[in-house]
C-alpha cells in the first residue's frame, strides 16, 4: 500500500491527512467509541497534538471530553450522584457552589483549570469575599471530590485541588478565631443580670437550660416537652432545629437528625437546670404552649410569645442586646462604686455551650464522660477544650498556692 504525502511530499501517518485548505487533521476514536479530529496548521503542531492524544488513551484518559465539559457540568454530575446526602446538606451545598462558583468560575472548562487557578480562586474568596475557615472547607469539600471524579472517570490525569488548602492553611491570610469561654465571673454577671432584670427575666429559662446543659443551640430550640423527663431528671437530644436556605433563596425551620451517632444522647439535669424548665412548663400552661409543628414534630419547649418557636439569630441578637445593657449599667454601678467593672464581652449563643464544657472540665477528670454529654463525635475536641480550661485552673491553683510556699 503506497504511503500517503502531503503537498510537501512528507510522509502521513496513519490517521493524518491534509484539507484543500492545507490544513492537517488527525482523526481519531475515544475510549467511547465516538470519533474526534483535532487540526492544525503545520504537521509538526499536528504530531505534538497527537502525542498527547495516543498518551492519554493510553493512560485511559478522554481528553476530548475534558476539553468539551465545564467544571459546572462536572460539579452537576457529581452531586447528582450523592444519594447519601442528607436534603439539608444537600442543598446547603447547592447553596454555597451556586453563590460562589457557579457564575464565575464554574464556567471554565476543567481541561483548562490548574492548581494554580484553584489557589487563586479560593484566595479570592478569602480576601475579596471575607470568607472564615469553616465557609472556605465547604467550597473545598465540593471542588476536591467533584475533580476527583474527574480523574476515576478518565477525564484528568490529576486534580487540581490536591494540596491547596494545605498550603493555604499555612499562610496567614486568615486566622481561626479561638472561642474563650465566659470566666466564672463574667458567667455569674450575665445569669444574675438576666434573672433580676424586668426585661430579660423571661429569657432566664432558657439560657440557664443553655448553660447547664451544654447544649448546642440547633438541640435547645428543637427540645419538645416530650424529651424532658422530669421524672427521671434526664434530656434527650435525638434531633435539632435548623434554619436552612431553601435552594430558591428563602429560609425555612427545619428539624433534623444530629449529624453523628454521638449527637444523640441523654443528658442528667442538673438542679438549675430542672427548674428552669419546669418554671418554663408552668408559664406556657397559663399563657399556653407553643403552636408550631414542624417537619412532623410539634410541642417545642421554648417558643415566642405568639407560639412560635424561636430562630437563633433571634438568640444571638438578644445576648448582644443584655451584653449591652449589662455593660452600660456595669460601668455606671463602678464608676459610683470606685472600682473596676465586671464587664461581659461579645458572645454568641455557642460560647454558651463552650462555656458549660468549660466548666465541665474544671470539675471533671474523665473525658470520655464529658465527651458523652457533650456530643463530640471526635475526642480531640474534647482533648482541646480540657487543656485550656486545665491550664486556666493550674495558674489559679499556682496564684492561691503562692502565699502558702514560704519560698524566701
Amino acid at each position: 500500500m503506497a504511503t500517503r504525502k502531503d503537498s510537501r511530499g512528507y510522509s502521513l501517518k496513519k490517521g493524518e491527512s491534509q484539507r484543500k485548505d492545507g490544513r492537517y487533521v488527525f482523526r481519531y476514536t475515544t475510549l467511547r467509541g465516538e470519533h474526534r479530529s483535532v487540526y492544525a496548521k503545520e504537521l509538526s503542531e499536528l504530531r505534538k497534538k497527537e502525542v498527547k492524544i495516543r498518551r492519554a488513551i493510553e493512560d485511559g484518559l478522554d481528553p476530548d471530553r475534558a476539553e468539551r465539559i465545564t467544571l459546572n457540568e462536572l460539579f452537576d454530575e457529581y452531586i447528582s450522584q450523592k444519594y447519601d446526602l442528607k436534603q439539608s446538606t444537600m442543598t446547603n451545598y447547592k447553596y454555597m457552589y451556586n453563590h460562589y462558583v457557579r457564575d464565575g468560575f464554574g464556567k471554565l472548562r476543567i481541561s483548562k483549570i490548574k492548581y494554580s487557578d484553584i489557589k487563586k480562586f479560593y484566595y479570592s474568596l478569602i480576601l475579596e469575599k471575607g470568607f472564615k475557615p469553616n465557609s472556605m472547607e465547604i467550597i473545598h469539600t465540593l471542588l476536591h471530590p467533584t475533580f476527583t471524579m474527574a480523574v476515576r472517570d478518565g477525564l484528568l490525569r490529576l486534580n487540581p485541588t490536591e494540596g491547596v488548602m494545605a498550603e493555604i492553611k499555612k499562610s496567614h491570610c486568615w486566622e481561626k478565631t479561638k472561642r474563650h469561654a465566659l470566666t466564672v465571673a463574667e458567667q455569674r454577671a450575665f445569669t444574675n443580670y438576666i434573672a433580676n432584670s424586668e426585661e430579660y427575666r423571661g429569657w432566664f429559662p432558657l439560657f440557664t437550660v443553655m448553660l447547664g446543659t451544654g447544649c448546642r443551640i440547633g438541640e435547645v430550640l428543637g427540645l419538645r416537652w416530650q424529651d424532658v423527663d422530669f421524672k427521671n431528671r434526664t434530656i434527650s437530644i435525638n434531633h435539632n432545629l435548623v434554619y436552612r436556605v431553601q435552594e430558591d433563596g428563602t429560609c425555612t425551620n427545619h428539624v433534623n437528625s444530629p449529624k453523628t451517632k454521638a449527637g444523640i444522647r441523654i443528658i442528667p439535669m442538673i438542679d438549675e437546670v430542672f427548674d428552669a424548665f419546669l418554671e418554663e412548663y408552668q408559664y406556657q400552661k397559663v399563657i399556653g404552649f407553643c403552636t408550631d409543628e414542624i417537619d412532623g414534630y410539634s410541642g417545642f419547649v421554648f417558643c415566642t410569645g405568639e407560639g412560635k418557636v424561636y430562630l437563633p439569630n433571634a438568640i444571638n441578637r438578644t445576648i448582644r442586646s443584655i451584653c449591652a445593657d449589662y455593660n452600660k449599667e456595669e460601668e455606671s454601678k463602678a464608676k459610683e462604686e470606685n472600682r473596676d467593672p465586671v464587664l461581659l464581652p461579645k458572645f454568641s449563643c455557642h460560647i454558651l455551650r463552650h462555656t458549660f464544657c468549660t466548666r465541665f472540665c474544671e470539675n471533671e477528670t474523665n473525658l470520655k464522660v464529658i465527651q458523652e454529654i457533650m456530643g463530640h463525635a471526635d475526642i480531640s475536641t474534647t482533648m482541646d477544650v480540657y487543656a485550656e480550661a486545665t491550664q486556666e485552673k493550674k495558674k489559679e491553683s499556682m496564684t492561691s498556692l503562692q502565699s502558702a510556699l514560704l519560698v524566701r
